[in-house]
């Protein structure tokens, strides 16, 4: 049985090639898992995980929870809502805190980049980045291109554009890392002031007509505007943003292609895409939760095999 070359997961720069392959190659047995009358496995028994998020989430609070109950782990949740952070409490004390409670693996998101890596340097148990600010959401990465790979058959070669706010998300820069570590081409595609200065740094296209970028690719990753984020406005309106950067079925239609559209979700219907677009035979948006799911066992499972050592 190989095993990751990491202790923690941190983000996807931290990982190579083989560590991906391997991470797939375990999601396939875990997929097959959760399709089963029962859906359990005692994989984990003896090991405790607690959930901190000091951030909101839905889908990926409720997927890792489930990868984890699925593994037969104990699972703490966490919420820093409703938690000791209001009165003052530091990242350091919260979580060790947490961990005299013999807790092995964290599962953390934060809205500071790097808060993750902090966080390894200082704890014993094993880390999983769920997202930290603005920086890396390493397992929406693994998902995004297990579901490429289960719908087109391989990453390697294919064009994937990357479509709006690039700026503020996480999803966008781990997926490029991801993708380029597959041997994938990327495009990132948006209004200028929603695309980082030195993005092409990265090797990666850059393109502010979606057109020519949708007729670029064979996957479309479309990015919610990340509200939340923004201190200033980055374009008129969000009727302007959706004229620009918006994908309706029409839009589809007239290309020469039938492409692939993702969404990392929440999708903001009628802003990035329509409706008839997210529930569209081309849309494999639910098969990435499905397999966020997988994904995310997997990654449990591989770092708790290290511990365990």
């Amino acid at each position: 049985m190989s095993e990751l070359s990491v202790n923690h997961l941190l983000g996807i720069k931290y990982l190579n090639k083989e560590d991906i392959q391997l991470i797939f190659e375990t999601a396939d047995h875990f997929k097959e898992v959760i399709n089963r009358p029962i859906k359990k496995v005692p994989s984990l028994r003896d090991i405790t995980i607690a959930n901190l998020f000091f951030e909101n989430s839905t889908r990926t609070k409720l997927s890792f929870e489930l990868a984890e109950k699925r593994l037969s782990a104990d699972v703490l949740n966490f919420s820093s809502s409703q938690s000791s952070v209001k009165k003052g409490e530091t990242l350091i004390d919260t979580v060790n805190n947490i961990l005299s409670m013999k807790v092995d693996m964290v599962v953390m998101r934060h809205p500071n980049p790097g808060a993750g890596v902090f966080l390894s340097k200082h704890v014993k148990a094993s880390i999983i980045n769920a997202g930290d600010g603005a920086h890396e959401h390493p397992t929406q990465a693994l998902l995004d291109s297990y579901s490429i790979r289960e719908s087109l058959g391989e990453v390697k070669g294919k064009k994937v554009v990357i479509v709006g706010d690039i700026l503020h998300s996480r999803v966008a820069l781990s997926n490029i890392f991801a993708l380029q570590l597959q041997g994938a081409q990327v495009m990132v595609c948006g209004p200028k002031t929603l695309i980082p200065k030195y993005i092409d740094k990265l090797g990666v296209k850059v393109e502010t007509n979606l057109i020519k970028a949708l007729n670029w690719c064979d996957v479309a990753n479309m990015l919610r505007v990340q509200n939340e984020r923004m201190d200033i406005n980055y374009f008129p309106s969000t009727r302007e943003y959706t004229q620009q950067y918006g994908v309706n079925k029409d839009l589809l239609d007239a290309l020469d292609k039938e492409i692939v559209i993702m969404h990392p979700g929440p999708i903001n219907r009628g802003v990035e895409i329509t409706s008839d677009v997210a529930d569209s035979k081309q849309s494999i948006i639910l098969n990435q939760v499905q397999n966020g799911v997988a994904i995310r066992m997997a990654v449990i499972y591989l770092l708790a095999s290290k511990i365990k050592q």
